[in-house]
């Protein structure tokens, strides 16, 4: 199976995520540590930044609304096109939904 790994964000940190990675380190971090825990898997990454993407999809454009309007909260990970987390990205809700899928 393939996986698609998108992080949404901005350059500016969210004002209630004071102390936590920026939207970029997150999506560092979790590109190199998901690489390292599933080697065999495919993974592909997108940093979507919020405030200069263009062709974003219909998906994309509806999460950075529900952000805009403080629905959700940056960095936001998506794994294909499913909200996984959002706010202060932490790993363990991240593995579990890889566990959940069979990864």
């Amino acid at each position: 199976m393939k996986y698609v790994v998108n992080v949404y964000g901005r350059d500016v940190l969210c004002a209630s995520c004071v102390n936590a990675p920026g939207s970029k380190e997150t999506y560092e971090w979790l590109q190199a540590i998901l690489d390292r825990k599933y080697p065999e898997r495919d993974i592909n990454y997108n940093y979507i930044d919020m405030d200069r993407e263009e062709n974003l999809t219909d998906y994309d454009q509806d999460i950075i609304e529900r952000i805009d309007d403080d629905e959700l909260f940056y960095p936001l990970v998506a794994i294909n096109d499913e909200i996984v987390q959002d706010g202060h990205v932490q790993l363990k809700p991240i593995k579990r939904w890889f566990e959940e899928k069979g990864a």
